[in-house]
């Protein structure tokens, strides 16, 4: 079969692959060897996608009110309904809230059906969630949302700073680029993070500061800079704004960050003793309630000492999602117009509207993600659409935002999965084509625009989202502004609107492809904007030249500003973020039985003294409560955070952990520049959950639990499920048939003693389904008994494996399926003593790098255990 070029559907690192279609529905993932992004390497998720592209849970027709329906009637319903809202109450009644994941091509139309056509800016982005700040940040001081550098300037620093970067687990490709730079040239890496993340492996220094207060950090930097006549020169040439910023960060005191004076003095050495200086931020910096500040301190201090433009040295914002800079371009964030052209501005406007030809441009900024959803509650917004997207788990006050959608007149949601918590509110669904389906463009976090190819025919009706849209929009009376045939007609219109914003002085400019052909746009290589013909790729700003309106840019004084203050009923502030091996809310890497091995279920991470005196033990359960709802976590006992400040992902929906719905106990606080929520900083109050049994079942089949407490992941050979009760079932037969759906007798082992019960069903002596419970956690190897599915018989009751049967234990290395176990057992009989011994004898950490923190832990703990035995 041929094997298509195209690129993951993850992280913002955009990565090319390599997908091989077997003939049978499935497909052989490779990274791009050719790709600027990873030139071959590839992440454990990106490996994976060839177990993600199954039919299971697929939306595979349009739906209205549950019943399947026809896509005609479907998209006349749609068409109809914000057709009538919009007579009736205008325009700013109606809105789209769209996703990161889409392809620029769906972004495109969707922006343009919304602000030029219905005459509204209400169309935001859950991009608004993860990157905002960092687009308000680089528009008050450049005068445009740009990234001035590139990857290569990771591999070209003396130092490298990540802030509130968890890289490792985050954009774990941009992170082996950088580990091997450090090894090879001895690169510096400082992490600055409240929490030590899995980053730190590689750090040479890590500022564990007080929550919240990167802006301090940097204003006290700033002052360093001065201090030791690092700023001005030939910078100041090129600034406004510098005195101002200065005597702010002169007024920061250093107590404000939590660090030593000694931790101070070695990054500020550090920083300012390096000409070459990469500053990496994401998450951690821009979900706060001042992110765009903290955004702004930052960029101030790489622009008064010039350390920007030039290889090996600026400010770089690494997005989240794939196409989070994609939708930037074309406009999908609600306060800006397609081409990172101004919506305020009125020649911008009618530029747009001209090239559009438009009957009605909206005038003003939109409704950012939370105020849209608050519009939403009250009424103003009767009609809405949702693309791409699960707000009911996702958005701050996820419970509140969830009864805002039920409570809307119409709600239409374009999605590829049936059930979400999001499509189980909408009265028409969508089916959506996904990743392998879907023909268009992203753009990676360093400008590069790069293909994602069809490599797999739709799953049932599924439709792409460019043409759904362009479909309602002709519906809706527009079919001469709606009426492409392909994506490479979309593409290029949007390439000649750019050429437009160019002329009138924007950065986004890749005219040069307006005149693509279908077959130019099908062997279209990654390239680098902007591509005008003025101008190729490269970085910005090394020539001093800005684009606001004097040219120059403008520093911003920033006063930091701590988070909001816990009180007695809410004692711990919640950081909440990202594990290793999942996505998002896990609609494709909870397909795949690998990812779902290293962490299945949602968890608190709780620092020991916190876990003492709330009188929680590893693997307890701890119910967490705010102010706008709660959740169940497991219990992860750790020093990797400080006291009073757990951690918890973001990951687990009503679907996989009812639960486990983290954002549930986020406030809808925003940043009052950018909008975004300040997500990782959640006051809450942690109790122990009263379970009074603990389970854990496997099955061949769907599992159906019916308890307070239940995490759900896929297994090779089906899924796996750990559950918890606060009252006991009364007939432990009944509930397990009832859970399996099996109407089979089990067979049971009670021990009345230490109240334990197991249950397997067996057909053919074949093992289909095992329940394990117990008044505490239920300690057993759950691999091994996963393993035994379909094969194994009553043995799978002793919950272990024989001696004769090693057991992996829990996942450590996904890309290559070694466990904690083997590792162990390897570093014990063969006296490993690195990494680097550990992967010759046994592959793990080889491939992603990601587990290498990991690897590195046991290999401590073994020379711990050595010494103390000598």
């Amino acid at each position: 079969m041929q094997t298509i070029r195209t690129t993951c559907p993850y992280c913002g690192v955009g990565c090319g692959v390599l997908a091989t279609p077997d003939g049978k529905g499935g497909l052989g993932i490779a990274g791009d060897p050719d790709h600027p992004a990873n030139r071959g390497r590839l992440c454990v998720k990106g490996s994976a996608l060839g177990e993600t592209i199954g039919h299971g849970g697929r939306l595979l027709a349009p739906r209205i009110d549950g019943r399947e329906a026809g896509w005609d009637e479907a998209l006349d319903l749609v068409a109809r309904r914000f057709t009538a809202t919009i007579a009736e109450h205008g325009p700013d009644s109606v809105a789209f809230y769209v996703s990161g994941q889409l392809l620029t091509e769906d972004y495109y139309v969707a922006n343009k059906l919304m602000k030029g056509f219905i005459g509204s800016a209400n169309i935001d982005t859950n991009s608004r969630l993860c990157m905002a700040s960092a687009v308000a940040g680089h528009r008050r001081a450049f005068g445009t949302d740009t990234v001035p550098g590139l990857y290569e300037d990771l591999e070209l620093a003396d130092t490298v700073v990540l802030v509130g970067s968890n890289l490792a687990w985050c954009h774990p490709v941009l992170y082996q680029r950088l580990a091997a730079a450090r090894e090879a040239r001895g690169t510096r890496v400082v992490v600055v993070d409240p929490r030590r993340t899995a980053s730190c492996d590689i750090a040479d220094l890590h500022l564990a500061l007080a929550p919240g207060a990167d802006a301090a950090l940097f204003n006290l930097l700033l002052a360093e800079i001065a201090r030791r006549g690092l700023a001005g020169g030939d910078a100041a040439a090129h600034l406004d704004g510098f005195d101002e910023a200065l005597a702010a960060a002169r007024e920061t005191l250093p107590s404000a960050t939590g660090l030593a004076h000694s931790q101070l003095r070695q990054f500020f050495d550090l920083w300012c003793g390096s000409d070459k200086v990469v500053t990496v931020w994401s998450q951690g910096v821009n979900q706060s309630d001042s992110g765009t500040d903290k955004v702004n301190a930052i960029l101030n201090c790489h622009l008064a000492s010039g350390r920007i433009g030039r290889p090996g040295m600026g400010p770089f914002s690494v997005t989240g999602q794939p196409n989070a800079m994609g939708g930037r371009e074309v406009g999908g964030l609600a306060n800006m117009l397609a081409c990172h052209l101004e919506i305020e501005n009125p020649a911008h406007r009618e530029a747009v509207r001209g090239f559009w030809n438009a009957p009605r441009m909206a005038e003003r900024p939109g409704l950012k993600a939370v105020d849209m959803f608050r519009a939403v509650e009250d009424g103003r917004i009767k009609a809405l659409w949702i693309i791409c997207t699960n707000p009911a788990a996702t958005m701050p006050e996820a419970d509140r935002v969830a009864r805002a959608i039920a409570g809307c007149d119409f709600v239409a949601v374009s999605d590829i999965m049936a059930r979400t918590d999001t499509t189980r509110l909408a009265h028409v669904l969508l089916p959506a084509t996904g990743w392998g389906e879907k023909d268009g463009t992203v753009t990676n976090s360093e400008r590069r625009i790069s293909r994602q190819r069809r490599t797999l025919a739709p799953a049932g009706q599924a439709r792409d989202d460019w043409r759904i849209l362009a479909e309602v929009g002709c519906r809706m009376g527009w079919a001469d502004a709606f009426g492409w045939t392909s994506p490479a007609q979309v593409f290029a219109e949007h390439a000649a609107l750019s050429g437009v914003a160019g002329g009138l002085g924007s950065d986004f400019d890749i005219s040069a492809h307006a005149g693509i052909t279908a077959a130019e746009y099908d062997a279209l290589e990654p390239f680098l904007w902007p591509q005008s013909a003025g101008r190729q790729g490269g970085r910005f700003f090394g020539d001093g030249r800005f684009h606001t309106p004097s040219g120059r840019a403008r520093m911003v004084a920033v006063t930091p500003r701590p988070p909001q203050p816990v009180d007695a009923d809410h004692p711990f502030r919640l950081n909440t973020g990202r594990v290793r091996d999942h996505w998002h809310t896990m609609t494709r890497t909870g397909l795949s039985p690998r990812l779902s091995r290293h962490l299945a279920e949602p968890f608190l991470e709780l620092h020991p003294s916190d876990a003492a005196r709330l009188d929680l033990t590893p693997a307890s359960l701890a119910e967490v409560c705010g102010p706008h709802g709660r959740a169940v976590l497991r219990v992860l006992v750790t020093d990797r955070v400080a006291p009073g400040h757990p951690f918890a992902p973001m990951h687990w929906t009503g679907e996989t952990a009812p639960s486990g719905r983290v954002d549930a106990l986020v406030p809808g606080k925003v940043d009052p520049v950018s909008g975004q929520p300040a997500l990782k900083s959640a006051a809450v109050a942690i109790r122990p959950f009263a379970a009074r049994w603990f389970g854990f079942a496997v099955s061949a089949g769907a599992i159906r639990p019916d308890c307070d407490y239940w995490a759900r992941a896929t297994l090779p050979r089906g899924e796996q499920a750990e559950l918890a009760g606060l009252e006991v079932p009364q007939d432990w037969t009944a509930h397990a048939r009832a859970l399996f759906g099996l109407p089979d007798e089990p067979l049971v082992l009670h021990d009345r003693t230490r109240g334990q019960v197991r249950l397997a069903f067996l057909r053919d002596g074949r093992l289909q389904a095992a329940l394990f419970v117990a008044p505490g956690p239920v300690g057993l190897s759950r691999s091994h008994v996963a393993a035994l599915l379909g094969e194994g018989g009553a043995e799978a009751l002793a919950g272990r494996p024989g001696a004769d049967r090693p057991d992996e234990g829990a996942l450590v290395c996904a890309c290559f399926g070694i466990g904690v176990n083997s590792i162990v057992q390897a570093i014990a009989t063969r006296r490993l003593t690195s990494v680097e011994a550990v992967g010759q004898a046994l592959r793990a950490g080889t491939n992603c790098g990601s587990c290498r923190p990991e690897i590195r832990a046991l290999l401590e703990a073994g020379t711990a255990c050595r010494a103390a035995a000598e």
